[in-house]
Order: C-alpha cells, then sequence, then structure tokens
C-alpha cells in the first residue's frame, strides 16, 4: 500500500471519528428553547465555527503523527512532490468533493424554501460539509487504488 492510499484511509477515519466525538460533544449543550430563538441561532453558529476549528486542528495533529509514524514503521521519508498523477487525482477528488457539498447547499435552501424550521438547514449543511469531505478521501483512494 502506498503512502498516499494510507494518509487516505487516515484521513476517512480522522473525518469520521472527529465529527462524532464533535456531536456527540456538541449534542448535550442544544438549547431547549423555542426553534427560532436567538439562542438557538447561537448554538448554530458556534456549531459550525468551532466544527471547523476543531476539525482543522485534529487533521494538523493527525497528519503530523501519521507522517511520524509511517517514517518510524516504513524508514521511508514522505514523498516530498506531486507528479502528474497526485495532481490529477486531488482535482478529481476535490470536483467531486466541491460538487457534493454545493447538492447538500442546494438542498439546505430548498428546507428554507419548503418553510422547514432552521435548524433543518443547519443540520443539512454541517451534514453536506462532513460528507464532501469523505467522499473526497474516498475519491483519493478509489484513484490510488484503481488508476484514473
Amino acid at each position: 500500500m502506498t503512502y498516499q492510499e494510507k494518509k487516505s484511509i487516515v484521513s476517512i477515519i480522522s473525518s469520521i471519528v472527529i465529527f462524532i466525538s464533535y456531536c456527540l460533544f456538541m449534542y448535550p449543550r442544544y438549547p431547549g428553547v423555542d426553534a427560532e430563538s436567538s439562542e438557538v441561532f447561537h448554538y448554530w453558529g458556534s456549531f459550525v465555527l468551532f466544527l471547523t476549528l476543531f476539525s482543522i486542528i485534529a487533521h494538523i495533529i493527525i497528519s503530523i503523527i501519521f507522517n511520524i509514524v509511517f517514517r518510524m514503521t516504513t524508514k521511508e521519508k514522505e514523498p516530498g512532490f506531486a507528479d502528474e498523477l497526485d495532481k490529477l487525482i486531488d482535482l478529481k477528488a476535490n470536483r467531486i468533493s466541491f460538487f457534493v457539498f454545493i447538492i447538500g447547499f442546494v438542498f439546505a435552501m430548498g428546507s428554507l424554501v419548503f418553510y422547514q424550521p432552521s435548524h433543518v438547514m443547519f443540520i443539512i449543511l454541517i451534514a453536506s460539509g462532513f460528507i464532501s469531505d469523505v467522499t473526497g478521501s474516498v475519491t483519493k483512494l478509489y484513484h490510488y487504488r484503481r488508476g484514473v
């Protein structure tokens, strides 16, 4: 298994663990007040903001740990360059990931059009961000295994 495949697998697992652990941490903090109060909007705003920050920091730490463990176990350095295949796979994965997020965004806005509560929009946006992250990593893994 190549470095890129291992990195994609670690990215998939870490994205799932980060998202689930953060949701389990934040779920009990949901305010039990009216669905359209400012407290609920504050909760969802802080949920998205801190999820973004928590996810970025956790991914950086996991990436550093992965590189250290990879170097210790294989006695190899991580590739210092990206060839044409790596760039093409990254572009394809990003395209599919962005497409998944945009579809989620459209569904989130559609939920407002159909008079759904505002928390439905936030849940759809957060879920589409998570699904797009996992989809991008799965796409990378698929293309590294099967080719472009």
